[in-house]
C-alpha cells in the first residue's frame, strides 16, 4: 500500500470512512439504502448562474448556466448512485466545478430513472434522450459537448457513447469518467486484490456492486450495461480518474487497456491511497483539488480553450500522488 504519497488530509479521510463503514450507517450505505431516499437541505444556487429545472417525458433535467455568458459549451452531467439513488446536492456543486472548470460552460444534470423499479435500459434511454435534448433543442454543436459521470454514472456515460456511435449519432467531443462502474459482473480482479482495502464496498459481496437490481432481466454482459464487454473503436478522447484502493479499479484499468488498444485518446489517471468518488471531497483533501485540476486541463485541451494571450493552457501538475498516462 503506497502510503508514503498519501496526504496526511486524505489519509485521515479514508480512515474515517472505514471507521464509519464499521457501524450501522455503513452497512446502509454499501446496500445503497441511503442512496434511494436522500434527506437533503434546499441547494442554493450560487451567485453568477442561472439554474433551470426542466420535466422530459419521463424524468427532470437541471439546467446550470453563468449568468450573461454563453460559451456554446455544455458539460452532460450523470450521476452515481448505483442506479438506485436519484440526483443529489453533491452533483449540483458537482455542476458548479465544471462549468468553472470549463471557463464557463453549461451543465445539463439529468435525474434519470433508478431501478428497481425502472431496470435496465430506463436509465440509457434517459441519457440518451438528454443527449438528444442538447443537440435539438437548445442546438448544441456535438464537439462542444463533454458526457461525464462518476461510478454507475462513469458507466452510463461510457454506455451512452457507445450507443450513439453504433446508432450513427454525431459524438460528443470527450468524456470523463471518474471511478466508472463498468463491469456489473464484478468480474475484475481488483475485487479480490483491493477486497480488503476498499473502505466502501470491501469486505463484504453483500452490496449494491454484487446485488444490482438495475440489471433486471438483462445479460450483464450486455455492452450497454457493462461497457467493459463493448467494442471500444472510434470513441471520443477520454479521461479516466480512479482511486488504487477501490475493488472497482479494473473496471477503469481494463476499460483503458481496451481504449489503447483500439488506438483511442485517453488520459488516466490513478490516485494513490484513494477510495471510491474522492473527486466528492471537493477541496477538503489534496488528491481531490488535484482530480478537478486534471479535469479542467482535459476540459481546456477538449474545447481548445486558451487562458493566456500567447496560447498557453494550464500547465499539467506533476505528482506522486497518481500515476498517469497521457493522451496519445
Amino acid at each position: 500500500m503506497r502510503t508514503d504519497k498519501v496526504s496526511l488530509r486524505g489519509k485521515l479521510m479514508g480512515d474515517m470512512m472505514r471507521n464509519m463503514m464499521d457501524s450501522a450507517m455503513g452497512r446502509r450505505i454499501q446496500t445503497g439504502e441511503l442512496r434511494k431516499n436522500p434527506v437533503e437541505p434546499a441547494w442554493v444556487c450560487p451567485a453568477g448562474y442561472e439554474y433551470e429545472m426542466i420535466q422530459m417525458e419521463h424524468f427532470p433535467m437541471e439546467y446550470l448556466q453563468p449568468a450573461k455568458v454563453s460559451t456554446g459549451r455544455v458539460i452532460l452531467q450523470l450521476h452515481g448512485g448505483g442506479y438506485i439513488g436519484p440526483m443529489k446536492n453533491i452533483y449540483r456543486d458537482f455542476a458548479v466545478y465544471y462549468s468553472k472548470k470549463s471557463m464557463g460552460g453549461d451543465v445539463l444534470t439529468i435525474d434519470y430513472r433508478v431501478a428497481p423499479e425502472y431496470p435496465y435500459p430506463a436509465a440509457l434511454l434517459d441519457a440518451v434522450a438528454a443527449y438528444q435534448w442538447l443537440l435539438e433543442e437548445r442546438q448544441y454543436a456535438p464537439e462542444k459537448i463533454v458526457v461525464a459521470g462518476d461510478s454507475a454514472g462513469g458507466g452510463l456515460a461510457l454506455a451512452l457513447v457507445m450507443y450513439l456511435r453504433d446508432h450513427r449519432i454525431p459524438l460528443p467531443a470527450g468524456l470523463v469518467l471518474m471511478s466508472p462502474w463498468t463491469d456489473l459482473t464484478c468480474s475484475g480482479e481488483s475485487h479480490e486484490t483491493n477486497f480488503h482495502r476498499d473502505p466502501q464496498f470491501g469486505g463484504t459481496t453483500d452490496n449494491l456492486l454484487h446485488n444490482s437490481v438495475y440489471i433486471g432481466d438483462a445479460d450483464p454482459t450486455e455492452p450497454y450495461l457493462s461497457p467493459m464487454f463493448g467494442r471500444f473503436e472510434k470513441l471520443p478522447p477520454v479521461l479516466m480518474q480512479v482511486g488504487s484502493e477501490e475493488v472497482l479499479l479494473s473496471d477503469t484499468l481494463v476499460v483503458a487497456d481496451k481504449i489503447r488498444a483500439a488506438k483511442g485518446k485517453l488520459r488516466v489517471s490513478v490516485y494513490d491511497g484513494m477510495f471510491h468518488e474522492f473527486q466528492m471531497a471537493l477541496r477538503l483533501i489534496p488528491e481531490s483539488r488535484e482530480a478537478w485540476e486534471e479535469i479542467g486541463t482535459f476540459l481546456e485541451i477538449i474545447y481548445g480553450i486558451q487562458r493566456k494571450p500567447e496560447g498557453k493552457v494550464v500547465k499539467r501538475v506533476k505528482s506522486g500522488r497518481r500515476q498517469q498516462v497521457e493522451m496519445d
